[in-house]
């Protein structure tokens, strides 16, 4: 039964959020505040906390490979699949409908159905999806889109659906490629979880030992990770204010199923670890939409809500697969 409460308390977090939110007692903006806190403070204690506590096996790195496919492969395949829609949409659809949401949500789910260790593998996972979204750097290249702009401050003055014309001057491709390169160095080190993991890996591969202070400092943020990371989402959601909304959501639904249950039928039947290990994969490749692809939806195209109500929305799916694949698995 504890395997269930813990994902559906996630879900009543959420609720909470956005009830408060309605009723006055957070303002419109507020989930800005948490959101600061989530990324720069309380994931990146969570992750220190994972590392401190249990014993990380260089060879697992191998499954944050893996992991690194399954984020990888559905946006290559939405920007391919969506070439003759406008770029809000694509870039909607390219944020929302990869990515896992691990620390804030497989970890507590993972955690109530095998015990503190199967956070191990989890964390292994995330790692190589943290690559993937906590950057945003392929979504933001392929739709070109500028960093720290809105679509709508990028284009300003006319509608952004003109395609990108690459340079063709040499200079210009020069200058285009490093701008590119500061745009990823600045992409993926300004990303403090991102960054919290790299300094983990090196320690693992260093096989330097974090001390139990650090553990003990950093255990209050590990549990605050799920609260701070669901209130937030819950405040920064709202209901879609239009039909095209509504379709916007049920088209990240419609993208990210298939691929969800096709990466845990890999994960399964496919990959060389335990069951015990390619168990807790397939949960991490049912989970919903990432807490990134709010902060990335928002500052992209300042539409965070809707990119929180569809969190909201994948998570109560996630929360039923959840509950068959692991009744089905048996480990």
């Amino acid at each position: 039964m504890s395997a269930i409460l813990t994902p559906v308390g996630l879900l009543l977090i959420i609720l909470a959020g956005y009830l408060f939110k309605r009723f006055g007692l957070f303002g419109q903006k507020d989930y800005r505040v948490l959101q600061t806190a989530e990324f720069n403070i309380v994931l990146p204690g969570a992750i220190v906390y994972s590392f401190a506590t249990n014993p990380h096996d260089i060879s697992l790195l191998l499954i944050s490979v893996f992991a690194f496919l399954f984020a990888f492969i559905p946006v290559v395949f939405i920007f391919l699949a969506t070439r003759k829609r406008n770029v809000t949409d694509r870039a909607f659809l390219m944020l929302n409908g990869a990515g896992f949401n691990l620390g804030c949500f497989s970890f507590p789910v993972v955690q109530s159905f095998w015990g503190a260790g199967a956070v191990l593998p989890a964390a292994m996972f995330d790692i190589g999806n943290c690559v993937m979204v906590a950057a945003n750097v392929l979504t933001q290249q392929l739709l070109h889109i500028q960093p720290g702009k809105t679509l709508a401050e990028q284009h300003a003055g006319s509608a952004p659906t003109l395609p990108y014309e690459k340079p063709k001057d040499r200079d210009a491709k020069r200058l285009a490629r490093r701008a590119l390169l500061r745009t990823i160095g600045k992409s993926f080190f300004g990303s403090v979880p991102f960054d919290t993991y790299l300094l983990m890996i090196v320690l693992t591969v260093a096989n330097v030992k974090i001390p139990d202070w650090i553990a003990s400092i950093t255990q209050p943020l590990s549990g605050a990770n799920a609260l701070v990371s669901m209130l937030m989402v819950g405040m920064l959601m709202d209901l879609p204010q239009s039909k095209h909304d509504v379709k916007e959501v049920m088209a990240v639904i419609a993208w990210r199923i298939p691929f969800s249950v096709a990466f845990a039928l890999i994960a399964w039947f496919l990959l060389p670890f335990s069951a015990s290990i390619r168990a807790v994969m397939v949960i991490c490749a049912l989970a919903p939409i990432a807490i990134f692809s709010t902060l990335f939806t928002d500052k992209v195209l300042g539409n965070a809500k809707l990119a929180g109500f569809s969190l909201a929305i994948t998570a109560m799916i996630s929360l039923v697969m959840m509950a068959v694949a692991h009744a089905l698995m048996g480990v």
